[in-house]
C-alpha cells in the first residue's frame, strides 16, 4: 500500500533511529555471520591519517567503499571488514608543532623529542576516535574494535622483516644524493612526494657571465632561476652538436651562447597552450632584445659546442672558502681530495651528453644553451658530476641556510627574497650581472608546510631499485580496472629512482640499522632478533 510521506521528515532523527536499531539488534554481526564460510572478498581500506576530523572528501571515499562491501555481502561473500589509521609522519608533526607554536625543527629538539613524540601519539589516539565516530555516523560498516594502526608493533616489526630481507639481498645502502628538501620541516622528500606541492610562481632569474680564463674580455652567458646555486658552481654544460654564437656587446665584451637562443621567444608556446600567466609579471624578452637595450650588438661568428669543451673559466663565487675545499664540501670525496681537486680548480666547459631516456641534457631554447651545473644543488647536476669525477659543493644546512664557508651569505636563507636580491646586487656590483627578470614557472613546494623546496646534498639510507623488473612481473599478474592502470604502474616503476627510506624527523618508523666504526652496518629483522642481540637496556626498551 502506498503511504503518504511526511513532508516534515527529520532525516537526521531517522538516521539516528536506524543506527540505534542496528546497534541494539546486532545487525552488523548478524550480517557477518550469515556469510561465514562463503567465498572471501578482501577490500583494502587505505587508511586516513588520524590527525584531524574527517573532511568531506574522506566521507565521499568511505561511502563508495561501503557500497562495494555491502554489494559483496549481499552477493554472498565473507568480508574482512577491517579499516585502518595512518599514524606516523610529518602530517601529525606539523599539527603538533602548531599547537606548541613551533616554527622549526630546532625548536622541537629544544623542547624534547620524547615529549614531542608522546604528543604526536596522543593526537593520533584522539583523532582516530573522532574519525571512528564520524564513520559510524555515516553508517560505514566496519569491525571498529579490530582497526589496524600503522604505528603498531605488528606493522613496524613487519617492516623490519621486509628491510632485513632486502639487506640480505644487498639492496640496502647508505649514500649521498641531492634530494628535494624543506628547510621549514628539516626533512627530505622523494620525487613522488613533491608532485602534490608544485605551484606556478615567479622567481628572479638572472643572466650572468662567467669569465673565460684564456680569453680576455670573453664570457660564457649563463642563465639560472636559482641564483643561490651560483655559489656552488663547478662546471658549465654545452651540447656538442649545437652551434654557439660569438656575440660582441656594445661595451666590447664578447659572449658565447646557443645561436638559436638569440631570437627565441621563451615560454611563448607553453603559456599559449595553457592560457595562463602570472598577473603583474611582464612577458619575457629575447636575448636579442636584452642586448639591443644595452646599446646593440655585433655577431662575430659561430662555433660548435664540441669546440668549447675544455675551456676553463672563473666562477662568480670562487672567493668563498667552499670553492677551495679539496674533495668538495661538506661531504668530501677522498679520491678527489688526494688529486687536489676542488670546485674552482674544476671549472671547465663539458658536454654532459644524454640522460637515461636518450634525450640531450643541454638543449637550445630556454636559457642560453649553456647550463651552469652545481653537483651539490641539483639532482641531474649531481649525477653528471659523479659520472665526470667532479666535486660536490653543498651550501645549505637543514634549515636551507648557507653554512659557514660561504662568506657574507653564511646564515642566510637561500629561499628568502632578501637573500636572492642580495646575491643579485652583489653580482651587479662586481659587473657579473647581465640581466635580471621575473620568470614564471612551476616550482616544488612542501605540500605540508608550504615552503619552497631546495635541492640539497644529503647522506641518507636507500633501497636499491635495480630489482624493479621483479615487481613488474607481479604487475602483469594483476587484473587492472581500468586497464590503463597497468601502464601507469609500469611507467612509475621505470622512472622511479632508488627509494630513500630515511627521514630526519621524529614521529615515524625507527630504522633497524646499526652502523659500526668501519662503516659497515647490520639490519635487525624482528623484535626477537633485537632482544637476542641486546647487551643491556632491554627492560627499559620493552617498557
Amino acid at each position: 500500500m502506498i503511504q503518504r510521506i511526511n513532508p516534515q521528515a527529520d532525516f537526521i532523527a531517522i538516521e539516528h533511529k536506524i543506527l540505534d536499531f542496528w546497534e541494539k539488534n546486532n545487525i552488523f554481526q548478524k550480517r557477518r555471520e550469515a556469510n561465514t564460510g562463503q567465498p572471501k572478498w578482501s577490500f583494502i581500506d587505505g587508511p586516513i591519517t588520524a590527525n584531524n576530523p574527517m573532511g568531506v572528501h574522506h566521507a565521499w571515499g568511505r561511502t563508495l567503499k561501503d557500497l562495494y562491501n555491502r554489494y559483496k555481502a549481499m552477493d554472498g561473500h565473507e568480508l574482512r571488514y577491517q579499516q585502518g589509521f595512518d599514524c606516523q609522519g610529518l602530517w601529525v608533526e606539523v599539527e603538533v608543532e602548531k599547537e606548541l607554536g613551533f616554527k622549526s625543527k630546532r625548536e622541537v629538539e629544544e623542547f624534547g623529542i620524547e615529549k614531542f613524540v608522546n604528543m604526536c601519539k596522543e593526537r593520533v589516539d584522539k583523532f582516530s576516535g573522532v574519525q571512528t565516530e564520524q564513520s559510524k555516523r555515516l553508517a560505514y560498516w566496519m569491525d571498529w574494535d579490530n582497526s589496524y594502526f600503522t604505528m603498531s608493533d605488528e606493522n613496524n616489526y613487519t617492516i623490519w622483516g621486509f628491510l632485513k630481507k632486502l639487506h640480505e639481498k644487498g639492496k640496502i645502502y647508505r649514500g649521498s644524493d641531492v634530494v628535494p628538501w624543506s628547510g621549514r620541516s628539516g626533512t627530505s622528500y622523494s620525487q613522488m612526494e613533491i608532485i602534490e606541492g608544485r605551484k606556478l610562481v615567479s622567481h628572479k632569474a638572472v643572466f650572468v657571465r662567467f669569465a673565460l680564463r684564456d680569453k680576455e674580455n670573453e664570457y660564457l652567458l649563463i642563465w639560472t632561476t636559482t641564483p643561490w646555486t651560483l655559489t656552488s658552481n663547478v662546471i658549465a654544460g654545452v651540447n656538442g652538436n649545437l652551434d654557439y654564437i660569438k656575440l660582441q656587446a656594445a661595451d666590447g665584451s664578447i659572449y658565447y651562447f646557443a645561436q638559436e637562443n638569440l631570437e627565441f621567444q621563451r615560454l611563448d608556446k607553453q603559456f599559449k597552450e595553457k592560457k595562463q600567466w602570472i598577473e603583474g609579471v611582464p612577458k619575457l624578452k629575447t636575448i636579442e632584445q636584452i642586448f639591443k637595450e644595452h646599446g646593440g650588438y655585433k655577431v662575430l661568428g659561430t662555433i660548435k659546442g664540441s669546440e668549447m669543451v675544455g675551456w676553463a673559466y672563473d666562477g662568480p663565487y670562487d672567493h668563498f672558502d667552499a670553492q677551495s675545499e679539496l674533495g668538495g664540501f661538506p661531504i668530501v670525496d677522498e679520491k678527489l681530495k688526494a688529486q687536489g681537486s676542488c670546485g674552482k680548480s674544476q671549472h671547465q666547459v663539458v658536454d654532459p651528453g644524454k640522460d637515461g631516456m636518450g634525450n640531450d641534457i643541454v638543449v637550445g631554447g630556454e636559457g642560453t644553451g649553456i647550463v651552469h651545473m652545481a653537483p651539490g644543488c641539483g639532482d641531474i647536476d649531481n649525477k653528471i658530476g659523479q659520472k665526470l669525477g667532479m666535486v660536490s659543493i653543498a651550501p645549505l644546512d637543514e634549515e636551507s641556510k648557507f653554512t659557514g664557508n660561504f662568506g657574507w651569505l653564511s646564515g642566510k636563507s637561500a629561499t628568502d627574497e632578501k637573500t636572492v636580491q642580495a646575491i643579485i646586487d652583489d653580482l651587479k656590483e662586481r659587473d657579473l650581472l647581465v640581466y635580471v627578470e621575473d620568470y614564471p614557472h612551476v616550482y616544488p613546494h612542501c605540500w605540508r608546510s608550504g615552503d619552497e623546496l631546495v635541492f640539497r646534498l644529503v647522506d641518507e639510507w636507500y633501497i636499491n631499485m635495480d630489482w624493479r623488473d621483479e615487481i613488474k612481473k607481479i604487475v602483469e599478474e594483476i587484473n587492472w580496472i581500468p586497464e590503463w592502470g597497468r601502464e601507469r604502474e609500469h611507467e612509475w616503476l621505470d622512472n622511479m629512482d632508488d627509494w630513500m627510506i630515511s627521514k630526519k624527523r621524529f614521529w615515524g618508523l625507527a630504522l633497524p640499522i646499526w652502523t659500526f666504526d668501519d662503516d659497515t652496518y647490520y639490519v635487525v629483522g624482528s623484535k626477537e632478533e633485537l632482544k637476542s642481540l641486546a647487551v643491556e637496556g632491554w627492560d627499559e626498551f620493552e617498557g
